[in-house]
């Protein structure tokens, strides 16, 4: 949105419900009325409820339910994350648009959203579903004062954001869970996924980008097959239509404040709130890693570098880098189906 009409909008907002006369406006920001009544006609293409006639006034009844920047920056309690926010309609992957801009010279917590990604990709380079209008999508651009080694630890720390925000939201902090290594689960089911890309100068991280994918508003019956049992939405658990961008600030706000935290004490200074959602411990689990090799065990914990340690049969710990992780039902579990 161009400065007229998002000036205009926050005078509207400003009025606090009550009717404002373009005359008012026009003094107010020092252009004509005739270009207040255009910046109006923009935002009413954007889907924006602004009822007016002449000599009545304008007044905003009601904004769409889309995650422009005006909407997820109206009351942003934010310092660095998410002011420089980049809008899109549609595009293939957050992630890649973050990339670009972190070699072209974004800054610190630029932040991407998009409402719908046609090649979203998950962990492993798998199909992340990303339908239009529904959910929130969204990558930043991080220059962390890092190690290559140290960078893992970006995805749980992202991850105890995440937790943070959805429990906040669907109020039942005992039904989210942090499910190694980048899943944030509700009610058991997936409702998070989080990503991250770097690159890396010599043994230190050059930037990285966290992309973080949050079901919201999507129905599971329109999920693809193979992900229907094991996935969810905050409206699917909770029965209400979640404010998108109201998610998007309070993640955005809870996200600002982990990550500084990491950037003073590193992934301890959040091991005890990441520990208070990770329920994996002592749990049996069946590992398929990236080479193909598959390892059983007993969950130990997270390692400081973020890897996940397991206890073989033979008592022997081993810590695993990546792959995918089935958990194993327990006696109770089985009784229970």
């Amino acid at each position: 949105m161009t400065d007229g009409p998002a000036r205009v909008l926050e005078a509207l907002r400003d009025a606090r419900g009550g009717p404002t006369s373009g005359a008012t406006l026009s003094a107010e920001l020092g252009v004509s009325r005739n270009q207040i009544w255009k910046h109006v006609e923009a935002l009413r293409k954007r889907g924006y409820e602004i009822p007016g006639e002449p000599g009545g006034g304008y007044q905003l009844e009601a904004a769409p339910d889309r995650l422009y920047p005006e909407e997820v920056q109206a009351g942003l309690a934010t310092r660095w994350l998410a002011r420089d926010l980049r809008y899109f309609d549609a595009t293939d992957s957050t992630n890649r648009v973050a990339q670009d801009l972190a070699r072209a010279g974004a800054g610190h917590g630029c932040t991407v959203i998009a409402e719908e990604q046609t090649a979203g990709r998950g962990r492993l380079g798998r199909r992340f579903f990303s339908p239009p209008h529904t959910n929130l999508y969204t990558s930043i651009v991080l220059r962390p004062a890092l190690t290559t080694a140290e960078a893992p630890t970006l995805i749980p720390a992202a991850a105890v954001a995440v937790a943070d925000a959805v429990a906040e939201t669907v109020g039942d902090s005992d039904a989210v869970e942090i499910k190694w290594p980048n899943d944030v689960l509700l009610g058991g089911r997936k409702t998070s996924g989080i990503l991250v890309d770097l690159t890396a100068e010599a043994s230190r991280v050059g930037f990285a980008v966290v992309g973080i994918g949050v079901n919201l508003n999507v129905d599971p019956e329109v999920f693809p097959e193979e992900f229907r049992a094991l996935a969810t939405s905050l409206r699917a658990f909770t029965g209400q239509p979640i404010d998108r961008a109201a998610f998007a600030r309070r993640l955005y706000g809870i996200l600002e404040q982990v990550l500084d935290e990491h950037a003073r004490g590193g992934f301890d200074a959040l091991r005890a709130r990441f520990a208070a959602r990770f329920r994996m411990p002592g749990r049996r689990v069946r590992v398929l890693e990236i080479d193909g090799s598959a390892l059983s065990g007993t969950v130990r914990g997270l390692a400081d570098d973020g890897t996940l340690e397991i206890e073989r049969e033979d008592g022997e710990v081993v810590r695993v880098v990546a792959g995918d992780v089935t958990l194993e039902k327990t006696l109770k579990e089985v009784e229970g189906t």
